[in-house]
């Protein structure tokens, strides 16, 4: 693989972040790792860098949540990064003013405030990895739906957008329908909305997998530790995609939702849409469903889907994404764990990767800068 334009963070400030109540770090462009006690924060620091993305961070929480304890709520993240299109300064946070602390956090790319965290999208690509997600498989569909439209995002900059404005049309109409003598005309207007917005996020979905599944095909490596995955969407709009255009499908979701009128009504939730998609995945070595493998090929199914996406975002765009990897060591063998570090490694990206214990890293070598988390303080372990 063709070695990636370099995008890594190299500075990093917080100020009243979680358990962070002042820290200013700098890093070169290699992999972070990051290690210490349970609680000591290690989660928390790599949340902060999940900030420089847009939405609500690898937690999903509202912002006011995430302030120092004991402060009145406000927070700053600072970050200095080699960006996709040269150097770029980024600060984000919760501000206080006149009035008290704002609840919907700014944005400033270059000191310059954005209108949009889209604009992130133009410096850094990012994906994580949680133990949270390690039930991902089994878990509900909105877990595995959540995790398709963050593949998504990571392509294209435009699909959060699509998704907010379907979610708020959807919204809309759900509440018309709860009314007793609801103004059919604006239904239909409504319901138009939901129609647009609903097949463009299907279109960019089945298009995101359709990408991702032939790289997956194009470098198959049977020897890797990291199993290929085999992707299919279920839901009623994907599924309709190849066999019409836009137009023709837009105007076909919207008399299923309103022949659904009565029915969504009585259910009081809108049954049909890209809000009900499931991803399927099942292990294609072993032509399984995901959902009945081993936990631990389950997990392992997971990170190669992960790092096969964030090869996919290379190729597409020229430059890795910045991963966030969490306790992502703790439980694989030491086989596992080198072909982790070796491919991550060869994706031309920076990992941030969190562990209790140092010797799990050990195979990464000089590969990486190293910092010891006590307490809301990150001391450097380097040597």
């Amino acid at each position: 693989m063709a070695r990636l334009a370099p995008v890594f963070i190299n500075k990093l400030k917080l100020d009243n972040f979680r358990n962070y109540t002042s820290l200013s770090c700098e890093f070169d462009q290699r992999h972070i790792v990051l290690t210490g006690n349970n609680g000591a924060g290690k989660t928390n620091l790599i949340e902060a860098v999940s900030f420089l993305s847009p939405g609500r961070g690898l937690r999903r929480v509202n912002y006011t949540s995430v302030g120092t304890t004991g402060t009145d709520g406000a927070w700053s993240i600072f970050a200095e990064l080699e960006g996709a299109a040269g150097p770029v300064s980024v600060g984000t946070g919760l501000h206080r003013t006149a009035l008290g602390v704002e609840i919907h956090r700014k944005l400033r790319i270059n000191s310059v405030q954005t209108q949009s965290s889209e604009e992130l999208l133009d410096h850094l690509r990012m994906m994580w990895l949680v133990p949270s997600m390690d039930g991902l498989f089994t878990g509900p569909a909105s877990d595995r739906r959540r995790y398709l439209d963050r593949l998504v995002l990571a392509i294209d900059p435009a699909h959060a957008r699509r998704v907010s404005n379907f979610e708020k049309s959807m919204r809309s109409r759900n509440k018309l329908l709860s009314e007793d003598k609801p103004d059919f005309v604006w239904l239909d207007a409504v319901e138009n909305q939901m129609a647009e917005h609903g097949i463009a996020i299907a279109s960019a979905r089945v298009e995101v997998i359709s990408l991702l599944s032939s790289l997956i095909i194009k470098t198959n490596d049977v020897s890797s530790p990291f199993p290929d995955a085999q992707i299919q969407l279920d839901g009623l709009l994907e599924t309709l995609i190849p066999d019409a255009a836009a137009s023709d499908l837009e105007f076909r979701y919207a008399s299923i939702l309103r022949d659904s009128r009565r029915l969504d009504a009585t259910a009081r939730r809108t049954l049909q849409g890209p809000h009900r998609t499931d991803m399927k995945v099942h292990h294609q070595p072993k032509s399984m469903e995901a959902a009945l493998c081993s936990t631990g090929e389950q997990k392992a199914l997971l990170i190669g889907l992960t790092l096969a996406h964030a090869r996919l975002i290379g190729e597409l765009h020229g430059f890795a994404p910045v991963l966030l990897l969490d306790e992502i060591a703790a439980h694989l063998d030491s086989k596992r764990r080198q072909a982790l570090f070796d491919i991550v490694d060869d994706l031309g990206c920076q990992a941030w990767m969190t562990g209790t214990d140092r010797a799990l890293f050990d195979a990464l070598g000089q590969r990486a800068n190293y910092f010891e988390i006590d307490e809301g303080q990150m001391i450097s372990s380097d040597g």
